[in-house]
């Protein structure tokens, strides 16, 4: 198989997927049904997290999020059971799993005021369930803000020879650190024009990638800053909880939209590459078994690959950015399944384009022993920077490629963090509210404080970055199962909703099975290789960390299955949600006269006043 075939045969399988089969979701569920004006976004608007976005903008944002290193490492980690199965996992993941899984997470959310998938769950299965998934949600985002923290940080790092930072061996470092702090920089100055002046969506668009360019220019010819990973992770923490709570529009709607042109800019390149190297495959096995015997043990395709490719194929995270910032910002119903369908496909993607890097770095390994493509960034940026070089004139552009390659890797990485930190922030003080309750309803009390923007992302930014500083890979092995349990426990979310409103939910079922049931299966193998571990008596706090609350999340993923089918097909519970829902709309409509009323009546007074 050659890797330019494999690519193209991938583009338009998808391309027909987003066309026939996301038009069938968006028909099928009535997305377009109603005032396009009524979406939170416009009903809500309040400056700061309910702000309207064009759709480029919102597009930016909600790719860049959702994107993160998922795509890149997640193929890579995977490889080893060969590229068919990848592939394959890709495609099928990600039109009929993961697509519908973010559009569905989107569309529910603005059905529920913007709000999180712990909403939904709370108005169609039980108050004691969105408590257990808000509660499970943010641990897993505190796992999220630790890790990619880390990581940032780590890239950004100066690496130190005898206690001396080399400042040679930190030069890529150093200019990866100094880019990014000029794009938030940037990013702050651009959302003040776009939002202030509001010029046309063309013109802030060529500024906006001079801008990019410019950063890039500048950055990598001039970098003074050679900090250490742990003095990076202290500025990254006070940037991340600046990002969280400052309104939308002035760092997380530009950032994102920049950050997305560097995206395309990645996508643009790695076609170039594919194009013109088009390398065979023939050095990646197209399979290598059902399992794997490496150094840590042995590894079953099921359900380690469903667990691993998760942002190429399916990915919870995905669902809680969809019903946490995105529905707060989306402006009119049409653009929902562009930006949430389009966007996972987008991300699927990008995972085909990293197993052509991954086939590249098979080859180019065997060849040089000693300049060995080793790790997810060396992989990727290596074999994409690679392919490019061997296009005739290109060749003195491979470094440079690969510096600009690493520096989009670690944007990935930023731009989700503070997305993170942010859906951190909603999920701590939704565990507050009553079912209807907003933030704004709390007038007083110790709740006022729980849900005080600025306490939830202090606490949530100062758990992550200690967890991140004192060894969150101790814990890691638990993300890939906690992430995919999210998925499933989100399409069960929409599912339920779906049903207690009336629309086709069919299409979801054996998504939320098979996710569930992977979950569950990847959690029972993670228990039982940690209880190994501590028998063996070689465990520090890690395998004991993990097995406790690998136990809890297995019995989490029954309790809220167990409430998710009773309330499916338990008539009697049901038709009590449904008198609830019902109930609920007919209260909101009489507000909404009432007030109308009110307004009505002022407007009379008004008149007869002197």
């Amino acid at each position: 198989m050659n890797a330019l075939l494999l690519l193209i045969i991938c583009v338009i399988i998808l391309g027909l997927g987003y066309i026939i089969y996301g038009k069938w979701l968006e028909k099928t569920w009535g997305v377009r049904e109603g005032d396009d004006e009524e979406t939170p976004a416009n009903t809500m608007e309040d400056g700061v997290d309910y702000v309207p976005a064009k759709a480029p903008v919102l597009m930016g944002h909600h790719f860049s999020s959702i994107a993160g290193a998922g795509p890149i490492t997640g193929p890579i980690g995977a490889a080893m059971f060969g590229w068919l199965p990848v592939t394959l996992w890709i495609l099928i993941g990600g039109i009929f799993f993961g697509g519908v899984h973010d559009f569905g997470a989107l569309y529910a959310s603005i059905c529920h005021k913007g709000q999180s998938i712990g909403e939904i769950i709370s108005a169609n299965m039980s108050r004691r369930a969105k408590r257990l998934f808000i509660i499970f949600s943010y641990l897993t985002l505190v796992l999220v803000v630790a890790a990619f923290s880390s990581i940032v940080a780590t890239s950004f790092g100066a690496t130190k020879i005898n206690g001396v930072i080399d400042k040679t061996a930190s030069s890529t470092n150093a200019a990866v650190a100094m880019v990014s702090m000029l794009f938030i920089l940037i990013a702050v100055i651009y959302g003040f024009i776009v939002h202030k002046i509001n010029p046309p969506m063309i013109i802030a668009s060529i500024l906006g990638v001079f801008a990019i360019v410019a950063c890039l220019i500048i950055g990598m010819c001039f970098h003074p800053l050679y900090l250490t990973a742990n003095a990076w992770m202290i500025i990254i923490g006070i940037y991340i909880f600046i990002a969280s709570v400052t309104p939308v529009w002035i760092l997380l709607q530009p950032r994102d939209y920049l950050s997305s042109f560097l995206l395309y800019f990645m996508v643009i390149v790695a076609f170039i590459g594919v194009f013109g190297a088009h390398p065979s495959m023939d050095k990646f096995p197209a399979f290598s078994g059902f399992s794997i015997t490496n150094d840590n043990g042995t590894q079953y395709m099921f359900p380690i690959l469903f667990t691993t490719v998760a942002c190429g194929a399916i990915s919870g995270f995905h669902s809680l950015v969809s019903s946490g910032t995105t529905s707060k910002q989306l402006s009119k119903k049409k653009e929902a399944k562009p930006i949430a369908y389009g966007g996972m496909l987008l991300e699927c993607v990008i995972a085909i384009l990293t197993l052509c890097a991954i086939s590249y770095a098979y080859r180019w390994n065997i060849e040089n022993p000693t300049e060995k493509l080793t790790g997810a960034t060396a992989i990727f940026a290596g074999g994409i920077s690679k392919m490019v070089a061997t296009i005739p004139g290109l060749k003195s552009l491979e470094k440079s490629l690969y510096t600009s390659l690493v520096v989009i890797y670690s944007a990935f990485c930023l731009t989700s963090l503070d997305t993170a930190t942010r859906l951190a922030r909603f999920m701590f003080q939704e565990f507050w509210l009553e079912p209807g309750q907003t933030t704004k309803d709390i007038k007083d009390g110790w709740k006022k404080v729980m849900v005080n923007p600025y306490f939830a992302t202090i606490l949530s930014v100062v758990l992550g970055v200690t967890l991140g500083i004192n060894g969150y890979d101790k814990i890691w092995g638990l993300f890939g199962a906690a992430n995919q349990l999210l998925a499933g426990i989100g399409l069960l979310a929409i599912t339920t909703w779906l049903g207690n409103v009336g629309k086709n939910n069919k299409m979801l079922y054996i998504p939320m099975a098979f996710m569930m049931v992977v979950t569950i299966c990847s959690l029972i193998l993670t228990v039982k290789n940690q209880i190994i571990i501590i028998s063996n008596g070689k465990a520090d706090w890690g395998p004991y960390t993990q097995t406790i609350f690998g136990i809890l999340l297995i019995i989490l993923s029954l309790v809220l299955l167990i409430e998710g089918l009773q309330t499916l097909f338990g008539k009697e519970k049901k038709e009590k949600i449904q008198k609830e829902i019902i109930t609920k709309e007919k209260m909101e409509e009489m507000k909404v006269k009432e007030e109308g009323t009110e307004d009505i009546t002022d407007v009379k007074i008004s008149k007869t006043e002197p």
